[in-house]
């Protein structure tokens, strides 16, 4: 069982790196044909507007998301072996695939269709590593997309080529010899990677400020996160933590995130300023995935030895309730309206859907072997779920519950 680490918080430093108002004469009745048909064309110009400068779409109107049951679509196959799946606002999926895969591939998130393949492939003497020249290969892990759906930033476990240091492993048995890594950022319009960000060592997850100017990488061998300066496009502190960090999440003031420490059993808060970090819980095995509800005040998190999901307070990082899971949680997503849950269980080869009114399961379904990775995708109300071993499933979500489909 969880409990609050009320005795044991400590704080360790790391080191330094916008009235609109609208006033409507109303002359005589004559005119009010003439003013109506002048508000509809402003109105027609500034949506046009919005598009142009690459506004998010709005997902389509819908049932809460907790009256509607998960029916599979598609199983996507081919040289994939998917270690996680994110979905952009603007209506764009991504799947990194495992290591010795080196790629991403992209998916139109109407039609299910790749759309792109993307090596993982660069010469860093091109994105300003003079000493780094030659063909450098990544490992994609984790990806985030820009508030504005524009960017994909992916960590790379591991840099191998001119350089690169000694081998990157999970244990980290090689230390300080596992040469620095870095976030690639992919140009959603070019298809292609257009910035590198150095980071530490076997950088894991990912996770964005909502205003977009941070991000937030965990350090896996380091016992840090990175804390990235996305304008400037370059790394501005490594923050301590502890034991083989990987969730995160930031909230919206854009300075304060919460990152779990798998092997430490760990919850900490860290401030993105000033460098300093706090014990804020002590958690059942192997703490893994974070995510925050849409209006943050809640944060779920997925304990993955322990086969159990938590709902904390974000302002606090109080457990609130806690709820068993299938058989070890790992990625979560959560839905725009904030009312479900979907946890992929890795060992048990199901996602489970959770009402988060109620912290109960409300379904259960098979998906393909060693399910690791999940995202919402927005535009389409589908859930995607990256299988370890060799697949995606597409799952729509806006049938209702005790309809013609299978609950």
């Amino acid at each position: 069982m969880s409990v609050q680490a009320k005795h044991r918080r400590r704080t360790r430093r790391g080191r330094p790196h916008e009235q609109f108002t609208i006033a409507i004469a109303i002359l005589s009745l004559v005119m009010a044909g003439g003013m109506v048909a002048g508000l509809a064309t402003s109105a027609v110009t500034s949506d046009a507007g919005d598009q142009a400068a690459g506004a998010v779409p709005q997902p389509p109107p819908g049932d809460p998301s907790n009256t509607t049951r998960l029916a599979h679509l598609d199983r996507i196959t081919g040289d994939i072996t998917p270690k996680s799946v994110a979905a952009s606002p603007a209506g764009a999926v991504i799947a990194n695939n495992m290591m010795y895969s080196h790629s991403s591939t992209l998916y139109d998130p109407e039609t299910l269709e790749l759309t792109a393949t993307i090596s993982d492939t660069v010469d860093l003497a091109e994105f300003g590593f003079e000493d780094r020249a030659g063909e450098t290969t990544g490992a994609p892990v984790e990806a985030v997309f820009s508030p504005d759906g524009a960017y994909a930033y992916v960590s790379q476990y591991s840099l191998k080529g001119p350089g690169a240091g000694a081998k990157a492993t999970d244990s980290c048995e090689n230390g300080e010899a596992i040469g620095t890594s870095a976030v690639y950022r992919l140009n959603l319009a070019s298809g292609e990677w257009d910035q590198v960000i150095e980071v530490g060592r076997v950088p894991k997850f990912i996770s964005l400020s909502a205003d977009g100017s941070r991000a937030v990488v965990s350090n896996w061998c380091d016992e840090t996160v990175s804390v990235l300066d996305l304008d400037a496009g370059e790394e501005i502190r490594q923050i301590p933590v502890d034991s083989a960090p990987r969730g995160s999440v930031v909230l919206p003031d854009n300075r304060t995130a919460y990152v779990t420490a798998m092997f430490a059993d760990e919850l900490y808060k860290v401030d993105l300023e000033t460098g300093e970090s706090e014990l804020m819980l002590e958690t059942g095995r192997k703490p893994r995935h974070l995510v925050l509800s849409p209006d943050a005040s809640r944060m779920y998190l997925t304990v993955s030895g322990s086969d159990e999901l938590l709902e904390l307070d974000a302002a606090t990082g109080e457990v609130l309730r806690t709820t068993d899971t299938g058989r070890e949680p790992r990625t979560m997503a959560i839905s725009p309206d904030g009312l479900a849950l979907y946890v992929v269980n890795y060992y048990a080869n199901t996602v489970s859907k959770f009402d988060t009114e109620t912290m109960e399961e409300i379904q259960s379904v098979e998906v393909g072997q060693n399910p690791i990775g999940v995202t919402y995708e927005p535009t389409q109300r589908r859930v995607w779920v990256a299988n370890y071993a060799g697949s995606i499933d597409v799952f729509d979500d806006t049938a209702l519950s005790g309809g013609t489909m299978e609950p």
